[in-house]
């Protein structure tokens, strides 16, 4: 699947009811080492900011959860630095407060992110 590809897929899959985080992890769901629907599972509580709290964004989270199961962990701090470059935090309520992108954006965003480290 292509760069773009995943980004569509993530943005689809936010969509279709799939929180932040099991969108951007999903769209890398062919890489994963375990089951689509355990990797739902773990990724479920951690959308609207960590269960709903609206602390680190769900998208962070995602990301972070695709390197460390595709074995690339090393690349998470410059990923995570890289989104909030982009987007201006990582932290899902002042992202809202911003208001400068949706959602679905975002999520496209971090998938992008994700292409640069697992293929």
């Amino acid at each position: 699947m292509t760069r773009e590809e995943r980004i569509e897929w993530a943005k689809a899959l936010h969509k279709q009811g799939c929180n932040c985080c099991q969108a951007v992890l999903m769209a890398y769901g062919d890489r994963l080492p375990i089951e689509a629907k355990d990797a739902m599972n773990v990724a479920a509580p951690f959308g609207r900011g960590l269960a709903g709290t609206r602390e680190v964004c769900g998208c962070v989270s995602g990301m972070a959860m695709a390197c460390g199961l595709t074995g690339h962990t090393a690349d998470t701090r410059t990923l995570i630095e890289r989104f909030r470059e982009e987007e201006g935090d990582i932290v899902c309520g002042r992202l809202l407060q911003m208001g400068k992108r949706p959602c679905n954006t975002m999520i496209g965003d971090a998938a992008g992110l994700l292409s640069e480290v697992i293929n």
